[in-house]
């Protein structure tokens, strides 16, 4: 079988998303993603191995390189020489926060020759503000849960990832505050590695439409109890 050609099907997750996986304390994990592979690991009739990782681009490189044969991604340009995504079955916010003492006020201000944007190294943000950002300097955390604390311990001007994260943050931080509105919204799908084919590529695909239409990804972030991410349009 072109998608689990192990026997097993190995799910790259990225612990690096709060919205859509967490650690658990078995040292396994869980969330929308990790619910998205079980399905799919039954419906292929097969075991699931989950591959977790902390960071975006580790789960990239994992499929990428065949150590996965699926993963959970933000859909970005860079990232599809290797890997044929699905349409997007999430869609989450992406935004700034800065401190309440900053002269930004609205996201047109960030960029800025002056200004340090941290972002978390390989991630959905990263990719697009490495295009977007005419001026302002990028600096990249090690991962997205480190985002804040790196623009933090740098002084830095601006803070860039998932709002939900962000304002978790904001929230156990005093004199942090969000940018109103969003900078980019984050096309969030699974994918394969190209080298298993169209026909791999295809039925992933299917499958992502199917747990749109049927209500299981509403009913995965309503039992995880996730806010700010909403369902994708039919692809």
């Amino acid at each position: 079988m072109n998608l689990a050609p192990t026997g097993r099907l190995r799910a790259a997750i990225n612990l690096g998303n709060p919205i859509l996986a967490h650690a658990e304390g078995d040292g396994g994990a869980g969330g929308v993603s990790v619910d998205l592979a079980r399905a799919f690991a039954r419906r292929l009739g097969v075991d699931l191995e989950l591959v977790v990782v902390d960071t975006a681009g580790k789960s990239v490189d994992a499929v990428a390189g065949e150590r996965a044969d699926i993963g959970f991604f933000a859909i970005d340009p860079a990232r599809g020489a290797d890997i044929a995504f699905t349409a997007p079955y999430v869609l989450i916010e992406g935004s700034y926060l800065v401190k309440d003492t900053s002269p930004i006020r609205a996201n047109d201000d960030v960029d800025r020759a002056a200004h340090r944007v941290v972002v978390g190294k390989g991630s959905a943000y990263d990719l697009f503000l490495t295009r977007e950002l005419r001026q302002a300097q990028i600096v990249r955390a090690p991962s997205s849960p480190a985002v804040v604390p790196t623009f933090l311990e740098q002084g830095a001007d601006v803070a860039a990832g998932v709002r939900q994260q962000l304002e978790a943050d904001a929230r156990a931080t005093p004199g942090l505050r969000l940018l109103d509105g969003r900078f980019m919204v984050i096309r969030q799908a699974m994918g394969v590695p190209k080298s298993r084919g169209d026909a791999a590529a295809a039925l992933l695909a299917a499958f992502v439409e199917e747990m749109k239409a049927s209500g299981f990804v509403a009913d995965a972030l309503k039992r995880h109890g996730i806010e700010g991410a909403s369902v994708a349009p039919p692809g």
